[in-house]
């Protein structure tokens, strides 16, 4: 299929005036910063682009991070390996920034034909046996993904340094959220078990692990993490993990580490359920799958 002559002009705005007017485009709530970035697409879904984005001055250094597009619609013109430019908004939480958004995407450059990424994802989908990767856990102990068959696992993928409130913190809270949930019905609660995999082992030690994880479960000393494990595949192991559950982590200059996001909800014969790619799931709809895989 051909690409649409509005993708060689360098200054046109995708779909400006087509999709909005003035009276329902987009405006940033009081609270957001708008800010400018220039990077290349990687890849995209439904919703986001994850975008190697250079450094943004004030907000932050360059790096590679999934963004949710503020006009869905738009994605369909984007490719991987696009130029393209675009305000960033993002509402101030604390000493943190939440709900991340793209907008206004000008295309300023197409990708090559030959471009193709330098790392090939998996893309998680049900049905899928998922491999038998082994990670160090809190308690310094090696589990494998494999001991949990006959559970149901609900799994996802953080860093305990994020600073980005509706990433690593959300998927945490969440958690926890669906961890007291599962408590409450006992038979429940013997037939699951939830994993956040850290996908920074070197600075995410046991020690440190173990204090984030009491933290989230709010017993804090006093966890003994028999329902919910936090831990990290070495780092030989990490990237076939990451990509298998299409995980996008690139170094920042300051220690940070951006990342796309991935829960996966896996059934008791160890063959992935559902894949959850962004931060919109609630608690209360994978309480449901949980239930239903359980039964």
């Amino acid at each position: 299929m051909s690409r649409k002559p509005l993708l060689l002009l360098t200054f046109l705005v995708l779909f400006a005036g087509c999709h909005q007017n003035t009276s329902t485009a987009s405006k940033p709530p009081s609270a957001a910063k708008t800010f400018t970035i220039r990077g290349r697409v990687l890849s995209t879904d439904a919703t986001h682009v994850t975008l190697d984005g250079e450094k943004v001055p004030g907000f932050m250094e360059a790096m590679t991070m999934d963004y949710k597009l503020a006009d869905p619609s738009v994605v369909n013109e984007l490719h991987a390996g696009d130029r393209i430019t675009a305000k960033v908004l993002a509402d101030k939480e604390g000493d943190s920034y939440g709900n991340v958004r793209l907008e206004d995407i000008v295309v300023i450059a197409q990708a090559r034909p030959d471009y193709k990424p330098p790392v090939s994802y998996h893309v998680p989908t049900a049905g899928d046996v998922v491999p038998d990767f082994k990670l160090l856990n809190q308690s310094a102990r090696t589990i494998h993904l494999d001991q949990f068959k006959g559970k149901v696992v609900l799994m996802t993928f953080i860093y305990t340094r994020c600073q980005l409130a509706d990433f690593c913190p959300r998927m945490s809270h969440n958690f926890s959220d669906i961890d007291k949930a599962l408590a409450a019905d006992p038979a429940l609660y013997r037939q699951t078990h939830l994993i956040s995999v850290s996908f920074d082992p070197t600075y995410d030690t046991p020690k440190v692990l173990r204090s984030y994880g009491g933290a989230y479960t709010g017993n804090y000393t006093n966890e003994k993490f028999l329902h919910w494990d936090f831990a990290a595949p070495t780092e030989k192991e990490l990237p076939a993990m990451t990509q298998f559950f299409n995980v996008g982590v690139t170094p920042g200059d300051n220690k940070s580490l951006t990342h796309s996001l991935s829960t996966v909800l896996i059934g008791k014969d160890g063959k992935i359920v559902d894949w959850y790619p962004t931060n919109e799931w609630k608690p209360e709809d994978i309480l449901v799958a949980i239930k239903k895989s359980a039964a």
